[in-house]
């Protein structure tokens, strides 16, 4: 394959990764499954050289979640799991097929206008919603039920709609601090944001709304037009609150009596009385389905659960405190090495640093909503937090290039 087709075959496998990750969790795969054949075929035409950031946290992560399986209570079913860990290799993909931090800004741009495609038919969804399309006709076709039903919540192509809000966090709090460079055009790219903002906010998703928030501290934190890009957050938020099911979601934050929050209590408790009995290694990676029933509190509703709504509890229970302190390392590694990546980036390059800047927020906002929510567990998540967490190290390959 001479050089012009196979940069072109890996543009185009970009898009298709691009559209994947908004959209389709089937395409998103395919794409990185082909990109890293691509990766295979320029190392060997020496067309690249690969580098690994973050390597020792995730391989550490990765080796004692296996060991985990291998020592749980049921080895077998454990071990089926284990394809999550494959998603992991996201960072170096992404990395390896993005030549320059021009080519991470087009990337991180183009899941933004992905995104807002996705979320025009969200939104679509929700304001069409009918009573007889809470549950969409059987004999439809799969895909128009998927569209079809379950509208009352904002979920696009997504089976559940806290998938869909979780990309759309991690998507909107990467590009935040971007829409705020001097020079940009910068119309169409908030058009598209606002689009974002408004599914996510039809999710009803609170947790993903914190993450949101946190991401958002972030960004103002570190962008120039701090003054502006506040009240353009503040009178968004406004906006978005006037909608009656947005403002009576948002009215429960804090309320004690609430179903939600009560059972998310209730599986805190059971998640650390299972976390008691085996604290070092876990109980194996998918082994809370099979042992929540065994531990769920009296109060607990939902006496089922493949997860505990909480990603750092999860972790813990399933891999120990020792696989909890290999994955909290995993990101305390990201954001030192991120932040030490902004402090090298010029002041005049702004559109670098709110490349940066971008997924600092990006990152905080999925760890914040990883409090309510296993989103570490949601493939589609999780492939488009690996994606935002390699442009840092893009922008570093290019600083290490000018020194050079």
């Amino acid at each position: 394959m001479n050089r012009p087709r196979a940069l072109a075959l890996r543009d185009g496998l970009v898009v298709a990764l691009l559209l994947g990750l908004a959209a389709s969790i089937s395409l998103a795969e395919a794409s990185l499954a082909a990109l890293a054949a691509w990766l295979v075929w320029a190392v060997r035409a020496r067309a690249y050289c690969p580098s690994w950031p973050l390597f020792a946290p995730l391989a550490a992560f990765a080796i004692w979640s296996v060991l985990a399986a291998l020592l749980s209570p049921a080895p077998v079913d454990s071990l089926r799991i284990m394809r999550m860990l494959l998603p992991l290799a996201t960072l170096w993909i992404v990395l390896g097929v993005l030549d320059d931090a021009s080519a991470a800004r087009r990337f991180a741009a183009g899941l933004l206008w992905a995104v807002a495609a996705v979320a025009v038919v969200a939104i679509v969804q929700v304001v069409t919603c009918t009573p007889d399309r809470y549950d969409a006709n059987p004999a439809l076709p799969p895909v128009v039920r998927m569209v079809l039903g379950k509208c009352r919540r904002a979920h696009a192509f997504f089976s559940i709609y806290m998938t869909l809000a979780g990309v759309l966090t991690v998507v909107l709090t990467a590009e935040l601090a971007p829409l705020f460079v001097a020079g940009r055009r910068r119309a169409g790219a908030a058009a598209a944001w606002l689009t974002g903002a408004l599914a996510l906010a039809l999710t009803l998703v609170r947790g993903a709304w914190l993450g949101l928030a946190a991401g958002v501290l972030v960004s103002l934190a570190g962008v120039r037009r701090r003054v502006l890009a506040a009240a353009c957050v503040v009178t968004l938020a406004a906006a978005v609150l006037a909608l009656p099911s947005v403002r009576e979601r948002a009215e429960t934050f804090g309320d004690a009596a609430d179903a939600t929050a009560r059972e998310r209590l209730a599986m805190i408790d059971g998640g650390l009385a299972m976390l008691r009995q085996r604290p070092i290694i876990g109980v194996g990676p998918g082994q809370v389905k099979q042992l929540y029933p065994i531990y769920a509190p009296p109060e607990a509703l939902r006496r089922h659960t493949s997860h505990l709504h909480n990603t750092p509890l999860q972790i813990a229970v399933e891999r120990g405190l020792v696989g909890l302190a290999l994955w909290l390392w995993i990101f305390v590694a990201f954001f030192v090495r991120a932040a030490r990546v902004l402090r090298r980036v010029p002041a005049q390059a702004a559109a670098d640093r709110a490349l940066v800047v971008g997924a600092l927020a990006a990152v905080t906002a999925f760890l914040v909503a990883g409090l309510f929510e296993y989103n570490f567990g949601d493939t589609e998540v999780l492939l488009a937090i690996l994606s935002v967490m390699a442009l840092p190290f893009v922008v570093e390959r290019g600083l290490a290039g000018r020194a050079a």
